[in-house]
């Protein structure tokens, strides 16, 4: 395996579990509309306790048990592919945080995805 790094962005979106796109879990739709843009990768995390601009504590504890618990969404990808995907996300978030930070990836690749490779699906690597 190959260790390489590279310069990237990373987009964090920061929403409800309970928001929604044409009846779907929000979440959802970004992280499909990100695979069909392309980019390089999409996870969400569920949170156990946060709070936003509601200024309403949202908690998974037992005894206060949330149905909207923060959720984030995370992609990575070059900065050009994030910033051409931002125009999505205009359209999806009407409430929640999007933030862009600057990061390097180091990423572990096997012997088909040498630089200038593709990822095994055809698509090009980072």
């Amino acid at each position: 395996m190959t260790r390489l790094t590279d310069r990237a962005l990373r987009l964090t979106v920061f929403i409800g579990e309970s928001d929604t796109w044409h009846h779907k879990p929000l979440y959802s739709e970004i992280v499909h509309r990100a695979h069909a843009a392309g980019l390089a990768g999409a996870s969400v995390f569920r949170g156990i306790e946060g709070f936003g601009g509601s200024s309403l504590i949202h908690t998974s504890r037992l005894l206060s048990l949330s149905e909207d618990l923060p959720i984030a969404v995370v992609i990575v990808d070059t900065e050009s592919r994030v910033r051409a995907f931002l125009p999505q996300l205009d359209e999806l978030v009407t409430e929640g945080l999007v933030t862009l930070d600057d990061c390097e990836v180091m990423r572990y690749t096997s012997r088909e995805d040498a630089p200038g490779g593709t990822d095994g699906k055809g698509k090009k690597s980072l």
